[in-house]
């Protein structure tokens, strides 16, 4: 499966750097993935978030979203496999993701209620695909 990861700057504290790496290097084993970093400066730019996802089944993460379980977030992934499309994961910057591109999202996901931290919320974005991914493809990570 393709997937793109999309952020709004980069993991700026050491914890959030060693967990982004950490994590994006195991989803690597199991996944091809795409990561586009924009620099801060572009976190209301509109056109180049959209540029970015183009072509994608675009998923937006939203503190509006819905919200799912390991296993739901592994029937999602199965789900987007199926129609054999990279999915792009849209991380906006610590101020959210613009109003025009939530619309265009083809799906809104929320990790929490909580108002996570940006180097946080990136962390647990790629922990919750890992823990999916490994669900799917019967690895023990997941208990």
């Amino acid at each position: 499966m393709r997937l793109h990861i999309v952020t709004v700057g980069k993991p700026k504290l050491a914890y959030a750097q060693l967990g982004w790496d950490d994590y994006l290097g195991r989803l690597q084993r199991l996944h091809t993935i795409r990561v586009t970093q924009l620099a801060d400066k572009y976190a209301d730019d509109t056109s180049k978030i959209l540029e970015a996802v183009s072509g994608t089944y675009i998923v937006a993460l939203e503190i509006t979203g819905t919200m799912l379980d390991s296993h739901e977030l592994t029937n999602f992934l199965t789900a987007r496999e199926l129609d054999a499309k990279e999915v792009s994961f849209i991380i906006g910057g610590p101020d959210g993701i613009p109003q025009t591109v939530r619309e265009r999202a083809m799906y809104l996901w929320s990790l929490s209620r909580l108002t996570l931290p940006h180097d946080l919320a990136m962390v647990v974005t790629l922990e919750a695909l890992f823990r999916a991914s490994t669900i799917k493809a019967g690895l023990p990570y997941h208990r």
